[in-house]
């Protein structure tokens, strides 16, 4: 019996995969998402389909290149990326790719053969119009946004059959060295962002991207080359991330290759670590002066860490992304990180654990003290994760700030995640808020995180980040981690500038400084550099304070990239606070600002157009890029709404039209049930934590065979309350579980029910993945007719449905 129940759901399994794939197949789409898929305001990635389609070019980008130039503690980099159409159409070419949070992007150029065509930077809305005139005039067109500090959008339009287009682009950086290790980070691949209701379709439909499936190496070329000008020798030069060739070319000046073999390596971020010879490596002041405005950029090393007697109590909160996108390596790293952040604090110490995915569970509902009891504890309620389901961070940071305070004890968050989330500036906001109860800590884990709201939450609750891409990285980090918070490093910081006359000085204030990381300032000034710069502030319980004399630094036209970096820091600065309180007058300055300093930012945007008309039978297609899964990260992060698509999308040996094709079940698989209550802690934490969704859980069966069925996403319009749709469900639901066929996975149906006046079920509708009339939906549909609702009040009817979850 058992036998041939595994044999019927291997062929339900078959059944459902060929529909569903035949299905999509009469409907190719490569320009994303369908209309029908649009009504659900959830944004979301999705999966590439390839199959054999003549004519159109699917998979135009063909290489990108970076080269840059390290001269100091300055970064500039030009990225080229080449895109041809093999195909025999016309075609638009959409690409959305990565850049470092610290980029001033400020220049772009298209080349077409012989043509080299210089971008101009416009205002947002302007630079889009005058990209699509030019796409309907039939003239090659090229236009970069920004949809987040991180993260870019190349349109490049009307390229013909046979064409080459070159697009290039040219951003500055600031290094800023730590421990006097200096790191350089190259984004290679934004990775899947899911986003919920509350997304804009408008601004965020960049969300809605293609994607390789796990394994599946970028169809693009990679290629990155570093020179760098230290002013001193450079030593212990190297990359974690990817194999690489070091060459010297003289005493100060080291030229570093990607090596061949790791051409197909844009699945990761490119990192490139090193250090300078002496003792004294800060670099001080720079200067720039220009036609209109003069520039400074000041870095004074902090101070030495006082001794551990002066340390405080401390709490700290452990945050735990374990949602689909964690599963497999990310998730791996992240429990050899907390086993070793939670066993290294002291006992004096005391901590709690929230781990996060559609909701959240807590492993205590006050922090406790850091026993070796408690940490074993804690470390057998995070080996339990599998991950699954979906990234809702904002509730889950809700909840860890909302926590009681320990009194007498400072509190830190730390938070692991690999940022897959299109809520940015939303939690910043939440943390920005919370900076009395907390300071925050971030642990990007993976090997393309999202750089931008792992920094971000550490920047905006006085902390620091940390990116964990290897697993072998973790014990390190949490050693680092655990000597950055004993005690600020730094306090009461004051800088006094006496003879220079300064002005647009950022920061105002300067937070405590919390690691072996220069304190650095921003700024204009007038006349003639001259005079001394004094920084004094508490370390520990002394006073302590450094000097700079102005007059011994001159002004050097190396030094032209602070313009951009001034205007930067500046715009950062104003979105933080527009997030906080929108404002007209910051938006305006942030857009003056990008159109004085010539910097992409979320306002103005960077467009070349060529004058010759190109494409005279006017109309193309539209083809957006797909992006390799960053390399670790599972298809969870892009299916964890859904089964993942047929065996014959996993073949990738052919090209091909980018299709959504819509799931046929769950794979929202969290932790195991049975396995945490034993240990004493739920078990199923894919709970919505919004208020518009509601949950419950039932178990029923006995032994091995008991299910696990949880009510999902309860609407009600009509006579009737969700209170009382809830109750008949649940009454009803240990009735469920002998529809249930052991599948591999969790099963999710979709419910739609209209009721009567009398409370009967006049029609109903169940859906399994979008697909009707599945074994399991045939099943509950004759059980769910007999259910009795109560009997409305006001009104005829009432329309219902929610969704159950069987695991």
């Amino acid at each position: 019996m058992k036998k041939a129940a595994k044999l019927l759901s291997v062929s339900i399994l078959a059944v459902l995969t060929l529909v569903v794939f035949s299905a999509g197949a009469q409907q190719p789409n490569i320009h994303g998402p369908g209309k029908e898929e649009n009504e659900d305001r959830t944004l979301s990635p999705y999966f590439l389909v390839r199959s054999e389609e003549p004519g159109t070019e699917q998979l135009p980008l063909k290489s990108t290149t970076a080269d840059v130039n390290i001269s100091g503690v300055i970064a500039d980099v030009t990225v080229t990326q080449v895109y041809k159409n093999e195909g025999n159409d016309p075609i638009e070419a959409i690409y959305v790719f990565p850049a470092s949070t610290r980029a001033a992007v400020y220049g772009m150029k298209m080349v077409i053969g012989e043509r080299v065509i210089n971008a101009e930077i416009r205002k947002r809305d302007e630079a889009r119009m005058e990209y699509e005139k030019a796409k309907n005039e039939g003239k090659s067109a090229s236009l970069l946004e920004q949809h987040r500090p991180n993260v870019f959008q190349m349109n490049v339009a009307n390229i013909m059959p046979g064409d080459v287009i070159e697009v290039e682009l040219n951003y500055t950086e600031l290094l800023v060295p730590e421990d006097r290790i200096y790191e350089f980070v190259y984004p290679t691949v934004v990775g899947p962002r899911y986003a919920d209701s509350s997304a804009d379709l408008n601004t965020d439909n960049w969300v809605q991207n293609p994607y390789l499936h796990e394994g599946q190496l970028p169809d693009y070329t990679f290629d990155i080359n570093v020179s760098i000008a230290g002013g001193m020798p450079v030593r212990k030069i190297h990359s974690p991330s990817h194999r690489v060739n070091v060459a010297f070319n003289g005493k100060f000046d080291i030229s570093v290759a990607l090596d061949k073999k790791e051409q197909y390596g844009g699945n990761r971020d490119y990192i490139l670590t090193y250090s300078l010879s002496g003792e004294d490596t800060e670099p001080g002041l720079l200067l720039y002066r220009g036609e209109k405005e003069n520039f400074f950029l000041l870095m004074m090393q902090p101070p030495e860490r006082v001794e551990d007697s002066l340390i405080p109590g401390r709490e700290y909160i452990f945050v735990v992304d374990v949602s689909g996108s964690m599963h497999g390596f990310p998730l791996d790293v992240s429990k050899e990180l907390l086993r070793n952040l939670i066993g290294q604090l002291r006992p004096t110490d005391k901590f709690n654990v929230l781990l996060f995915a559609g909701g959240s569970s807590i492993m205590h509902k006050h922090s406790v003290p850091a026993s070796s009891e408690h940490i074993s504890r804690a470390v057998r309620f995070i080996e339990q994760q599998r991950g699954g389901g979906g990234t809702n961070i904002l509730p889950a940071l809700k909840r860890a700030l909302a926590l009681p305070a320990e009194e007498g004890y400072s509190r830190s968050i730390v938070i692991a995640t690999d940022g897959y989330v299109a809520v940015e500036s939303q939690v910043f906001d939440l943390i920005r808020g919370s900076l009395g109860n907390a300071n925050v800590f971030a642990f990007g884990i993976g090997s393309s995180v999202n750089r931008h709201i792992i920094e971000g939450m550490a920047h905006a609750g006085m902390g620091e980040p940390f990116i964990v891409t290897k697993p072998g990285e973790a014990p390190s980090l949490a050693n680092k981690f655990q000597k950055m918070i004993q005690s600020p490093v730094l306090t009461d910081i004051n800088i006094d500038f006496s003879g220079l006359d300064t002005y647009d000085v950022e920061p105002l204030s300067i937070p405590d400084i919390m690691a072996q990381r220069p304190v650095m300032v921003f700024g204009k000034w007038r006349g003639r550099p001259e005079g001394q710069i004094f920084l004094s502030g508490t370390s520990g319980s002394r006073h302590w304070s450094d000097t700079i004399d102005i007059s011994s630094v001159s002004p050097s036209k190396d030094n032209s990239a602070l313009r951009y970096l001034w205007a930067r820091h500046r715009i950062q600065i104003l979105s933080d606070y527009n997030r906080l309180s929108p404002d007209d007058e910051q938006v305006q300055e942030v857009t003056n600002l990008g159109l004085t300093y010539n910097l992409l930012t979320a306002y103005t945007s960077f467009v070349a157009v060529d004058s010759a008309i190109r494409n005279t039978g006017g109309g193309s297609a539209t083809v957006t890029h797909p992006l390799p899964l960053p390399q670790g990260v599972s298809d969870y992060a892009v299916a964890r709404r859904g089964m993942l698509q047929s065996p014959a999308s996993f073949s990738g040996g052919f090209r091909g039209k980018a299709k959504r094709i819509a799931p046929f079940s769950t794979t929202e698989l969290m932790t195991d049930a049975r396995a945490g209550e034993s240990a004493g802690y739920p078990g199923w934490l894919n709970r919505p934590s919004n208020d518009k969704a509601e949950q419950e859980m039932i178990e029923a069966g006995t032994g091995r065979h008991r299910t696990t069925i949880t009510i999902e996403d309860i609407t009600v319009s009509g006579g009737l309350k969700q209170d009382e749709i809830r109750q008949v469900i649940k009454k009803h639901l240990k009735e469920a579980p002998g529809c249930y066929i052991d599948a591999a996975s969790p099963v999710k149906l979709k419910i739609t029910l209209v009721i009567n006046k009398d409370g009967d079920v006049k029609d109903i509708t169940i859906v399994r993945g979008g697909l009707r009339n599945s074994v399991i939906g045939t099943c509950l549909e004759k059980k769910i007719k007999k259910w009795q609702f109560p009997v409305i009040q006001h009104g005829t009817r009432s329309s219902v449905s929610f969704s159950l979850v069987f695991k």
